[in-house]
């Protein structure tokens, strides 16, 4: 086990990025799981390369689909660049699976047994600027904007979880406020292009929606998480195709919701 000394100094890399800073929508993009990157230091956390390079260590193809998103809709993106496995800046410290010492079907060493120091000192390097970040972006977004903030965050999950095939295509998901995800399934629902349904395939429940309500519900503010398969996206060829639907869904829900009726 690597002490919290230790683990401050491996930790030292950037935890999150910002792109598309300039950009004047009322929308904030935000991309948790990002990145694959464990720092060397940490030795991989003692993982198989099929791992490492699985969904596990990274939601694939969200990056690509974020930042073409940021573009098509004009708003800035904060996104992670450490693995998720080193630190899930989708949950607070408490959460067990903040840094987990299994996923899925694979074990992580180099995450068994840690101490509070060592939690800590994760959790201080990575998961507090991550949200700084986020925190000074919606800040800036709202102080700029004439109109109330929403915060969108982006994710793909596996076409293929415990041995179980997923059907469903996009999720939309929420914490306590529906009102985009409700529209935009609504919307994807006429158009019959995709699959998609609301709190798919998590839940609040399953504590996947912690961004949302740190940085838009404890604001009051609409938001919603994005979940889409990983096998629609997980080329930059397909993940431009999800981004063109996407914004548009994403465009006229917001519209919807914020509306109050059919856009």
């Amino acid at each position: 086990m690597i002490d919290g000394g230790q683990e401050m100094d491996a930790l030292d890399w950037p935890a999150a990025a910002v792109l598309g800073e300039d950009g004047t929508a009322p929308v904030v993009l935000v991309c948790e799981h990002a990145s694959a990157f464990i720092p060397p230091a940490l030795k991989g956390l003692g993982i198989s390369d099929e791992a490492r390079h699985s969904h596990v260590a990274w939601d694939i193809g969200a990056l690509d689909l974020a930042k073409r998103l940021s573009v098509r809709l004009n708003a800035p993106l904060v996104a992670g660049q450490i693995s998720r496995l080193v630190y899930d800046c989708n949950r607070p410290l408490e959460a067990p699976d903040s840094i987990p010492a299994k996923s899925e079907i694979y074990d992580v060493p180099g995450n068994a047994d840690l101490n509070f120091a060592d939690r800590k000192a994760r959790f201080d390097r990575i998961h507090t600027p991550f949200h700084a970040a986020v925190e000074r972006v919606m800040t800036a977004r709202a102080a700029a904007s004439e109109q109330s903030v929403t915060l969108i965050t982006v994710h793909s999950f596996t076409p293929v979880y415990f041995g179980k095939r997923r059907e469903i295509e996009l999720g939309f998901l929420f914490h306590t406020r529906g009102e985009i995800a409700e529209a935009a399934v609504d919307i994807e629902t006429e158009q019959g292009v995709m699959k998609a349904a609301v709190n798919a395939p998590y839940s609040a429940s399953d504590g996947v929606t912690y961004t949302l309500q740190k940085h838009a519900e404890a604001r009051g503010l609409n938001a919603v998480m994005i979940e889409v398969r990983n096998d629609l996206i997980d080329t930059e060829a397909k993940a431009e195709v999800v981004a063109d639907h996407l914004a548009q869904t994403l465009s006229a829900a917001i519209a919807r919701a914020t509306s109050g009726g059919a856009a």
